[in-house]
């Protein structure tokens, strides 16, 4: 009885439902991806965590091995510790 032309909105019922039920999944995942990305109370500030502290270990080691010079050295490690 109803069919793709007649009835309640039709083809472009059909494709306006498909375009609004995409949208809706797309804020849905969009608003869990904010959640879980913002940092979270007793975290720190973002950038100064653990992979900051782990890339300051790896500079001195290769500083303290002779693999880098101390002028290299001291500018990496002002780069590091400049805020973004």
């Amino acid at each position: 009885m109803y069919g793709w032309s007649g009835g309640s909105g039709g083809m472009i019922g059909w494709i306006a439902m498909a375009v609004l039920m995409v949208l809706f999944w797309g804020g849905v995942v969009t608003v869990i991806v904010v959640l879980l990305r913002r940092p979270h109370p007793g975290q720190g500030t973002p950038g100064r965590g653990p992979s900051h502290d782990e890339a300051e270990r790896i500079l001195r080691e290769r500083f303290a091995r002779g693999e880098i010079e101390e002028t290299e050295y001291l500018a990496r490690r002002a780069a590091l510790r400049r805020p973004e």
